[in-house]
């Protein structure tokens, strides 16, 4: 299908060759940026769903508004040294893309403010900075808070440069959080690292109906969200498509519904997809299993051929039509290690998933852009970008450097220069084609045998249904260290399938030989990763761990409360069977809706059979009683 929003030209390399062209003659600053990012402006930059109703913005409609909220901002701050840094604390919006470039085009450098972090590190990083304000959708801060409707539009002058930087922060807390700064030469470099990908790889400017968006999934103001969503995409005057929530079926139906082309997102989130496609297939019955797997036994023999793609794409269109259709051109996975099952299942399907690299301090500097599957199943984070280089020490930790990584850093309240090589501290191996990210050093456990045990790759090759996440730490007691895996699961969960779930463990431990040295298990009902992490946090959880505040789950105290009579029984069966769920995932006080993600409807099928099985009435509409031992007492107190 042709492509018409490459300016006239006949093809997208073209286009982006002589988009490259002006921008290298140009003087790369952030003015050259903003002309050439909007000088496409028939383009939409932004869709929405609003009801019944897709909403587009241009990029011209978009420009004329950043350059009247400039004009406003410029005005509310007169009193305000050119430069200064103003904090921005906004969502993922067509807003925060125009009061971003409003706060540089007013002459001011932006601090892109973590939204996931808490109020004292966000004051700390407002002070380190000397932020003069902060533009904000709701939250008000110490310092003059202007809030972003307040940017309203009108015409007035601007000043004749830019700000100079861009301030992006690191996850963490006041301790230990890194705000990173970007000059605009920096991000010419990043910029240059994404015509490196399109170079090199054809997938990745793959269109769909001549269209190419990005679901805005990774946040603005992160590194990721900020350099591999926003900058390498909307420099080339793509579509971006605003997520209304993190619901999966919002994700879902947004998808399908804009024909989005492309996901970057964090490996959490693949990796939850895919448990709930690998349900969904178990539910549908022996059948639909059988199928499955015999179609990835034929997928893995024939391997890296081109056959492998024309074979994915019949044999698994039923799959691909349950979860994001046929739109889906090019996925990736980064901020932390992500399990190869996870991998092979999206690109074994008919998806293209790969695996980036990159850090607040040095941007991104890598994606596996090979088409061969061996190589993307393997978690290969590929080779450096243009301008950057690898290399490892003696320890195995990777050091990077290159033109792209951040001008300076604030640590601990103090700036200074990025050395020339960076420590990552991530361990990673290298075969001559293809980097690998193997964990964090300041991960490894010791354990008691002496053996280094690496986190990352163990809970890679543990799986078990009906965990949430799981998660290797050291536990620190009396000068020793105890590896301990923690298993978050419902915290209504049944003393049977948590002691399955411990045997299932045990096993998978002793077939990789830990058994010695990972003896200890604990179960919570908590979640192991917060919403404030892009990762899991194993310093924090060892500590939670130490301290008790970590919430165990002991199978013999999730007997208590067990109702074991028939009425209780026939209830729990029809929960299962309502929900598609095995009985032992139904517990006592397990909220229908909360805990075991019934719907109205679900509800209304469970209502109707309860009242044909047990003679009992039930109150229309009423769907409060929603736990097995709520419904229980109910019938209990009515039953003929």
């Amino acid at each position: 299908m042709k492509i018409n929003n490459i300016g006239g030209y006949p093809s997208v390399d073209r286009f982006v060759d002589a988009k490259l062209a002006r921008y290298n003659a140009s003087d790369k600053s952030f003015s050259a940026l903003f002309a050439l990012m909007f000088s496409e402006g028939d383009n939409v930059l932004w869709e929405e769903s609003r009801g019944y109703r897709i909403a587009m913005t241009t990029y011209a409609q978009a420009k004329s508004e950043i350059l009247r909220r400039a004009a406003t901002l410029r005005r509310l701050l007169a009193d305000t040294p050119s430069n200064a840094v103003v904090g921005l604390y906004m969502d993922n919006s067509l807003e925060w893309i125009e009061c971003f470039w409003a706060v540089l085009r007013a002459g001011f450098r932006p601090l892109l403010l973590n939204l996931r972090l808490d109020d004292e590190t966000l004051a700390y990083a407002l002070r380190v900075t000397g932020a003069a304000a902060v533009v904000s959708d709701g939250k008000v801060f110490a310092v003059r808070t202007i809030p972003a409707e307040d940017l309203a539009a009108e015409e007035g002058a601007l000043p004749e440069r830019f700000g100079t930087e861009i301030m992006v922060m690191s996850s963490g807390t006041s301790a230990h959080v890194k705000i990173c700064a970007y000059t605009a030469e920096k991000f010419y470099y990043q910029i240059q690292g994404s015509y490196d990908m399109i170079r090199r790889c054809a997938q990745v400017k793959k269109h769909y109906e001549g269209q190419l968006k990005l679901l805005t999934f990774l946040p603005f103001y992160h590194i990721f969200g900020l350099v591999a969503v926003y900058i390498w995409f909307a420099f080339f005057s793509r579509t971006f498509v605003r997520l209304n929530d993190m619901q999966p079926q919002t994700i879902v139906n947004t998808i399908k519904r804009h024909k989005v082309t492309h996901v970057f997102a964090v490996p959490l989130f693949w990796e939850k997809v895919c448990e709930q496609a690998m349900r969904t297939i178990s539910e549908r019955g022996e059948a639909t299993v059988r199928k499955f797997e015999k179609g990835m036994r034929i997928s893995r023999r024939l391997g890296d051929s081109s056959l492998a793609d024309a074979f994915a794409k019949i044999a698994f269109r039923k799959v691909r039509d349950g979860m994001f259709g046929e739109s889906i051109q090019f996925m990736i996975a980064g901020g932390s290690c992500i399990r190869p099952q996870t991998m092979e299942f999206f690109n074994a399907i008919g998806y293209r998933l790969a695996d980036g690299y990159g850090m607040s301090e040095i941007g991104i500097t890598s994606v596996e852009l090979s088409s061969r599957r061996s190589l993307l199943n393997s978690c290969s984070v590929g080779t450096p970008m243009k301008g950057m280089e690898y290399r490892i020490n003696e320890k195995g930790e990777l050091l990077v450097r290159g033109k792209a990584m951040a001008q300076y850093v604030i640590e601990d309240g103090q700036p200074h220069d990025n050395p020339e090589w960076f420590n990552t501290h991530d361990l990673v191996s290298f075969d001559g084609s293809a980097y690998r990210i193997l964990g964090r050093q300041d991960d490894l456990i010791v354990a008691p045998n002496g053996e280094n045990l690496n986190p990352n790759l163990i809970e890679s090759r543990l799986s078990l249904d009906g965990a949430e996440e799981i998660c290797l730490v050291g536990l620190r007691q009396s000068g020793t260290t105890t590896p301990v895996l923690l298993i978050s699961v419902s915290p209504y969960i049944t003393g049977e399938r948590l002691r399955r779930m411990e045997s299932d463990l045990r096993r998978q431990l002793s077939a990789l030989r830990l058994a010695g040295q990972v003896s200890k298990l604990v179960f919570t009902g908590e979640r192991l990763m917060l919403d404030t992490e892009f990762k899991l946090n194993r310093t924090r959880l060892a500590r939670a761990l130490a301290d008790g505040t970590l919430r165990e789950v002991v199978p013999d105290r999730a007997l208590l409360g067990r109702m074991d009579d028939d009425i209780a029984r026939r209830i729990t069966a029809m929960f299962a069977m309502t929900l598609h769920k095995p009985e032992d995932e139904i517990a006592p006080d397990a909220d229908f809706f909360a805990d075991l993600g019934g719907t109205s409807l679900d509800y209304f099928a469970l209502i109707a059979g309860m009242r044909d099985a047990f003679r009992v009435s039930f109150r229309t509409g009423d769907m409060s009683m929603s736990t097995v031992r709520a419904l229980h007492d109910y019938v209990l107190a009515h039953i003929e």
